[in-house]
């Protein structure tokens, strides 16, 4: 594992053409630019490619950190994205994810690791990073939504990361509505 080896910062203005170089010409799956949760069903799928580009750089220049990046030797090797939930609409109407009550959380909604580089412990490097930064933002909850694989899966599939790597970073299944979806939370002291 690599972990103490990576250099995180939060996504600014200056750091746009880093997660351009990670997430390549397709967005980092399918023309996501990670605003999947953030858009609900035909608005996401009108603007996937080069519209979801532009409204994730747009949110990025107006100031709003959207996640986090992970360096290795200076290059950028991956992303997690993390926000209060109320940023991510599409969380907001999901029956398997709806709130589990009314605290204020923040929300781990994805994971992107350069090829090269998965299986090496950047993506719970990222989540530890995560809850490090929601806790200097004062947040007190953060929540993640990792699928239950059980066959092999394309790891750009599993951008919501797996329960796994969600235990391994201290977080307690919270709630299990259907059998591949739980909600992971880690309460910060």
């Amino acid at each position: 594992m690599i972990i103490e080896e990576l250099s995180i910062k939060p996504l600014k203005r200056n750091l746009w053409t880093d997660l351009e170089e990670l997430f390549g010409l397709n967005g980092a799956c399918g023309g996501c630019w990670c605003m999947y949760w953030k858009l609900r069903g035909k608005a996401f799928e009108e603007a996937k490619g080069f519209g979801t580009r532009q409204m994730h750089k747009s949110i990025v220049d107006a100031g709003t950190v959207t996640g986090l990046l992970a360096y290795l030797d200076g290059e950028v090797v991956g992303w997690v994205a993390v926000e209060p939930r109320n940023a991510y609409e599409r969380l907001a109407h999901s029956r398997t994810l709806q709130p589990l009550d009314d605290q204020p959380v923040w929300s781990v909604t994805c994971f992107f690791v350069a090829k090269r580089y998965r299986r090496r412990g950047i993506a719970l490097g990222l989540l530890k990073a995560a809850v490090e930064y929601v806790r200097q933002q004062g947040g007190k909850i953060v929540e993640g939504y990792p699928v239950e694989v059980k066959e092999k899966t394309a790891p750009p599939f599993i951008f919501t990361g797996t329960p796994s790597i969600f235990r391994e970073a201290g977080f307690v299944e919270a709630v299990r509505r259907t059998p591949t979806r739980p909600i992971y939370r880690f309460v910060i002291e």
